[in-house]
């Protein structure tokens, strides 16, 4: 909003300085500082409304040292990470990109899922929360409308290089790369980046090609099946990851800053063709969000980082995965995302693992068999005697590792 309100002054009355909005950068400084703003200063009498309500935390025994103090905690935390978001990424950002759209509703939908699940938890002192048939349900309808729109809304496009004559019913341009004449179009593609492959690009509308012909028919079903499994899950491995004071959030933010990193290059034609990556047009105004993001993680965590005077719950963790699911689809990154979300994937298949050897082992031996102390991986970390703030800090350190690798990939193929 703020975005238009300064356009419109910088175009009529020629005012100094109002011009400064034009400019990515500026706008995703300042969703930051708003964003840390909102979370920091509002958060904490957010945390006093919901400590005055009484919502808090229930806490099962597990037999984890120092887990019976968190009992009373406040939740529903994660209100204070979706305010951070949207509202800066309203000001700043232009609402009628549609890749900012999509996020908008992707924060909204899944927020709305969490809270839901929160609510039943809390109020209705139901320890299960949401059945998570309908977690689940609410995860695939989202992704059925990422998928759908990226497919086929017509602002949503990728540059290539083409050779003449061309097949695609496109404007073709022609622009100096590395002085190097090339011939472009901006067209709907199935396309995705593939780390550590030398050409860079994966096609979701390739992948049965093996049927023979006729097999492009098939390239919808093939791309939503494969954005379902994405953000199905991302979005629950970081409601796994979300066990213990500061780890979801923390790690999340590592993950937000290489996304903007990421969104900002490949919405750069002089950096991507630099770089020799995937130029997706407007796609860079995706930065404004992942500041809004990072700033709103970064800011929770001063009241969630050890000792927790709040949890996120899952209005918080299931949105923020879903977040960066939908984000690296956007960008057509999400390839990337089993390296850079390396711990949601550990700390998910942890718990895949423990569930199915226990229940094979179950029905093999008539008594069931654990592979960790305790799942998922932070808690059987605990168990075997680390303090949780030290589990953290260096679960951050590796998420950090992960990061920079997923930039360097850019260029390692």
């Amino acid at each position: 909003m703020l975005y238009y309100l300064f356009n419109y002054l910088s175009k009529n009355y020629s005012i100094p300085g109002v011009g400064v909005f034009q400019y990515i950068t500026f706008r995703m400084a300042m969703a930051v500082i708003t964003s840390l703003l909102i979370t920091t200063v509002y958060g904490r009498r957010l945390i006093d409304y919901l400590r005055f309500k009484q919502v808090g935390e229930t806490v099962r025994n597990l037999g984890l040292e120092g887990q019976m103090q968190k009992s009373g905690t406040p939740t529903m935390g994660g209100i204070i990470i979706l305010l951070g978001i949207l509202i800066p990424t309203l000001l700043f950002a232009k609402l009628e990109n549609v890749y900012v759209i999509l996020m908008i509703i992707t924060t909204v939908w899944l927020g709305a899922i969490g809270f839901l699940d929160d609510y039943i938890k809390v109020f209705k002192k139901n320890k299960e929360g949401l059945a998570g048939r309908f977690k689940i349900i609410g995860q695939v309808g989202l992704s059925l409308i990422v998928g759908w729109t990226m497919y086929f809304n017509s602002n949503i496009i990728i540059r290539q290089e083409v050779v003449l004559p061309v097949k695609d019913d496109a404007p073709v341009e022609f622009h100096m790369k590395r002085n190097t004449p090339v011939y472009t179009q901006d067209v709907h593609s199935t396309k995705t980046t593939m780390p550590f492959y030398k050409n860079n690009e994966f096609d979701y509308g390739k992948v049965l090609k093996f049927l023979g012909k006729g097999y492009e028919q098939y390239a919808l079903v093939v791309f939503l099946f494969f954005v379902i499994i994405i953000i199905t899950f991302i979005s629950n491995g970081a409601n796994i990851t979300d066990g213990i004071d500061g780890l979801a959030t923390g790690t999340s933010a590592i993950i937000g800053i290489t996304l903007a990193i990421l969104a900002y290059v490949s919405g750069n034609t002089v950096i991507a063709d630099y770089l020799n990556i995937m130029y997706i047009p407007n796609s860079g105004e995706l930065v404004i969000f992942a500041g809004a993001f990072v700033g709103a993680c970064v800011g929770f965590l001063w009241y969630n980082s050890y000792p927790a005077q709040v949890f996120m719950g899952d209005t918080g963790s299931l949105a923020i995965g879903g977040i960066i699911a939908v984000f690296a689809i956007m960008i057509r990154k999400e390839l990337m995302l089993p390296l850079l979300c390396g711990i949601f994937l550990v700390e998910n298949f942890s718990v895949i693992i423990q569930v199915s050897w226990f229940k094979y082992t179950k029905k093999k031996f008539g008594e069931g068999r654990r592979v960790f102390l305790m799942a998922p991986l932070h808690h059987h970390y605990q168990k075997k005697g680390f303090h949780e703030a030290k589990i953290v800090t260096r679960f951050w350190i590796i998420c950090i590792i992960l990061a920079i690798v997923t930039v360097i990939t850019l260029k390692l193929r």
